[in-house]
């Protein structure tokens, strides 16, 4: 099963660029949503002896990563009434460019990393260096809440794939607890969503400055 492993992670990696590049927000939402359904039949691919306990995180991942969140942001960006990214801090063809920058510089980084021979010979870790990127970018470059959230579900996904490296080690209780964090993150930032399209009639970050006490 690990020759599929590599282009799943290109595949998943394309999705990055894919977020990158786009304006309409349920497009973004797609791209997360199926990076989610990848990074959760990963393990499969990595470690296929993987136990009740691995399959159950498998599920989990799937279930949070690639529907219940998607799907809570999807009607997130349905009641505050938004469809695009208009104005990020920085633009869409800059974004991409700085993200293949940042997914040139993962990869020259990950070859200087004390890694096992198994796990050295797969992209595991670039990929997961550059989604951690991307994310960070999204998060600091976007405007609208909704896309922040996005970014920060991408910067997860980085740090979930990053730990799969360590699945046999890190307890499972452990391993659910970082994705309940995640659901409980995301269910608070639509919160914030809800309440800034409501005061502002927008949900850019921006009027966050003139908030009050």
């Amino acid at each position: 099963m690990s020759q599929f492993l590599d282009p799943l992670l290109i595949f998943a990696l394309a999705l990055n660029f894919g977020a990158l590049g786009v304006s309409r927000i349920r497009a973004v939402i797609n791209a997360v949503a199926l990076q989610g359904l990848l990074l959760g039949i990963i393990p499969l691919f990595i470690h296929p002896d993987i136990g009740v306990r691995g399959m159950v995180l498998v599920a989990v991942t799937l279930a949070l990563k690639g529907l219940v969140i998607p799907a809570f942001l999807v009607h997130a960006m349905r009641g505050a009434d938004i469809q695009h990214e208009v104005n990020p801090i920085v633009n869409f063809m800059s974004s991409l460019l700085i993200g293949a920058i940042g997914t040139g510089l993962a990869i020259a980084f990950s070859y200087t990393l004390p890694l096992n021979e198994g796990d050295a010979s797969t992209l595991l870790v670039p990929v997961s260096l550059s989604t951690v990127w991307t994310g960070f970018l999204m998060l600091t470059t976007r405007q609208k809440a909704i896309m922040q959230v996005l970014g920060y579900l991408l910067l997860e996904n980085g740090i979930f794939l990053f730990g799969l490296l360590l699945l046999d080690a890190i307890p499972f209780l452990v391993e659910v607890g970082v994705l309940l964090d995640l659901f409980t993150a995301v269910f608070v930032m639509a919160i914030i969503i809800h309440h800034i399209s409501r005061e502002f009639s927008s949900t850019s970050t921006e009027h966050l400055a003139e908030l009050k006490e």
